[in-house]
């Protein structure tokens, strides 16, 4: 196997909570990311999906440097061949790889400066990443206008004027404006109309084989994961709790958690009837995790070891990785045959 664009090792973040109730009290450390790790080779595309609050956004943000990781490593390979731990990297040295490593948010109205045109908010990173004439600029951003489906006439207005759907492919021609090597897409896609989103996840795709993109995918829609996945990671409560290639996931889940997710996935014959797994109970609180492993108060099959003992993630089967005391025992319905 060759070397890996992206090696995440050990990713930890914490966040510190003031207490409501006791005004003197210290705050609590709140672990949203625990012992995140994983490799990503040149133009794969990784998918991380899981519920709400799990922890997929945090991890994206930390990986591009939006936020700061409380310990943990992401060594990025340059195209010379060189690994740099990108979370140690200061000033001028964190701007020279910014430009390959770049995100697309979820929200597009709160990404966007209202204040910019869209001209300006695509060409920005450009400008602040490359010496280029006001000829240059017009022309590149002009080209992935155009790639992205935005008018031309487009690029003289402000955000205000377009839907969500039109601001995501702001955001979208944004990040992709600089040519990175690695684009962290948090939910993308997810404000745009089932059409649209076909066309964008195509462009993506065809991005992706024309200059080797490499994608972290941060989606809910398991029916898109499928499409462009190459691998799945399954995060719960701040954790991976299983890691597989696609195919294999989708066709036996090795973890409650990850068959319960793909009992959600539509299925497109009408006539098929299928049972959805509803997990009972609430989310656990980060704060105050159960003991053991952190599923067990919604998982059918616990037994007491899970109560009272963390399972480590392992090798199920080849390059199918899963965090569970009985995954090779276990025989769990996927979401295809």
């Amino acid at each position: 196997m060759t070397k890996p664009i992206l090696d995440v090792r050990n990713l930890n973040k914490e966040f510190k909570v003031k207490s409501r109730k006791a005004l003197f009290a210290k705050p609590a450390s709140v672990r949203v990311l625990q012992d995140i790790s994983f490799r990503l080779q040149e133009g794969e595309t990784l998918s991380v999906v899981g519920e709400s609050g799990c922890g997929k956004t945090t991890l994206g943000r930390c990986i591009v440097r939006g936020i700061n990781a409380t310990s943990g490593e992401v060594v990025y390979r340059t195209e010379g061949g060189e690994a740099v731990d990108y979370l140690k990297l200061k000033g001028a040295e964190a701007k020279k790889f910014r430009k390959d490593i770049q995100m697309i948010f979820q929200d597009p109205y709160s990404s966007l400066s209202p204040r910019m045109s869209v001209f300006d908010i695509i060409s920005e990173p450009l400008v602040a990443s490359f010496k280029l004439s006001k000829a240059e600029v017009e022309e590149k951003v002009s080209a992935i206008a155009e790639k992205t489906g935005l008018n031309a006439s487009y690029l003289k207005r402000y955000p205000h004027a377009f839907s969500g759907g039109q601001r995501q492919r702001i955001a979208i021609a944004r990040a992709l404006i600089t040519q990175p090597r690695l684009i962290v897409c948090d939910e993308a896609v997810s404000a745009l109309d089932v059409s649209i989103q076909a066309q964008i996840i195509n462009l993506l795709k065809d991005l992706q084989e024309q200059y080797k993109i490499t994608y972290i995918f941060i989606s809910h829609d398991l029916s898109i994961v499928e499409n462009i996945s190459d691998r799945v990671a399954v995060m719960h409560l701040g954790k991976v709790v299983e890691l597989a290639a696609v195919d294999s996931m989708f066709r036996q889940p090795r973890h409650p958690y990850t068959e319960a997710l793909l009992s959600a996935v539509p299925q497109p014959d009408p006539d098929s009837k299928k049972d959805r797994i509803i997990l009972e109970g609430e989310v656990p609180n980060p704060a105050n995790p159960p003991s053991g492993c952190h599923f067990h108060p919604r998982c059918g099959y616990k037994t007491e070891r899970c109560l009272k003992e963390m399972p480590a993630m392992r090798e199920i089967a080849e390059q199918h990785f899963a965090a569970c005391h009985y995954a090779d025992e276990l025989t769990l319905r996927g979401a295809r045959k």
